[in-house]
């Protein structure tokens, strides 16, 4: 069986970033995270073994004089003000691309509340990348999750709409010609998303379409990974959703020749290498049975298989 890893899939620079700084500071000791570092158990449960406490807000409004490192996702205005407060080193992993889109928002609110617009946001309510780009306005921005959430909208406004770096393509414009029916050139559209996001798509579709099942190897709570799950089923029926090598089932693999096996941006390399071992293991004891069967087939004397035929055949004649 032929089996192949994704080489577009795995952790984005984000991800990578995020964790190469956690790995730093845990050498200097215990380290606190706002959230999971990344939506990966098995990578979380790594870091964890190392030092790293993943905390929520409220716990974090409660510590003084240590050290809390922001993730990829980004922080409202107001955890960096607490954090000064309260004497808390931060070690600040926000994607660079976040952070730039923060700036954005923020100037163009500023801008917009000079000329009586609205900032539209396109994005995951509550996820936290939008929550901080959402305080970015002071919660003025309104989150639209979908066409239906347009409706929220004020069309005789000027429109500003971005939309969260890890949205897909497809929605964002479907989004933007929803939004310009209704209220034409008074809507200004910025394509935020992320291209290393964005690029995936046609990627995996070129790359699900090449095999005849596609492993996609993900954690549950990942919205990325669902996005590019999705993706692949609509190329690729034979698409499973798996976190580890442990999900894995034989039937997976029935009558499969070549095997894909891809992941979304919180996906660590390592656990795509285990699946794809696993995979070749699985495949190896089938190969190992079908050529006991064969051998078992060849040990059989002639004499009995020509019982064996001459009694099958009287037996398709009643």
């Amino acid at each position: 069986m032929r089996v192949e890893i994704d080489e577009n899939s795995g952790f984005c620079f984000g991800v990578v970033n995020a964790i190469r700084k956690a790995e730093e500071e845990l050498r200097r000791g215990p380290l606190y995270c706002i959230g999971e570092i990344v939506h990966n158990d098995v990578e979380v449960r790594r870091l964890a073994r190392r030092g790293l406490r993943t905390i929520d807000h409220e716990t974090f409004a409660g510590l003084h004089r240590c050290r809390v490192l922001f993730r990829a996702h980004g922080e409202p205005p107001s955890s960096y003000a607490l954090a000064a407060r309260n004497e808390v080193e931060v070690i600040d992993a926000s994607c660079p691309v976040v952070l730039a889109l923060q700036r954005k928002i923020r100037e163009a609110h500023a801008r917009a509340r000079a000329a009586g617009g609205q900032v539209v946001i396109y994005g995951k309510p509550g996820h936290a990348e939008v929550t901080a780009l959402l305080a970015q306005t002071g919660g003025e921005a309104i989150v639209a999750g979908g066409v239906e959430d347009l409706d929220a909208v004020d069309f005789s406004r000027p429109v500003t709409l971005f939309s969260q770096t890890t949205q897909g393509l497809e929605g964002f414009r479907e989004i933007v010609a929803r939004a310009r029916e209704r209220a034409g050139a008074t809507v200004s559209v910025h394509d935020t998303i992320c291209r290393k996001v964005a690029n995936r798509v046609p990627q995996l579709k070129r790359f699900a379409a090449s095999h005849d099942a596609i492993l996609f190897v993900s954690d549950e709570k990942s919205s990325n990974g669902k996005l590019l799950f999705s993706v692949c089923r609509e190329v690729n029926p034979r698409s499973y959703f798996i976190q580890d090598a442990r999900d894995l089932r034989r039937e997976m693999l029935d009558g499969v020749d070549s095997a894909g096996i891809s992941g979304a941006t919180s996906t660590p390399r390592r656990v795509m290498e285990s699946v794809g071992e696993r995979v070749r293991a699985l495949a190896g004891e089938e190969g190992e049975r079908n050529h006991s069967k064969t051998t078992a087939r060849r040990d059989v004397p002639a004499s009995q298989l020509t019982r064996t035929t001459c009694q099958r055949s009287k037996e398709l004649e009643y």
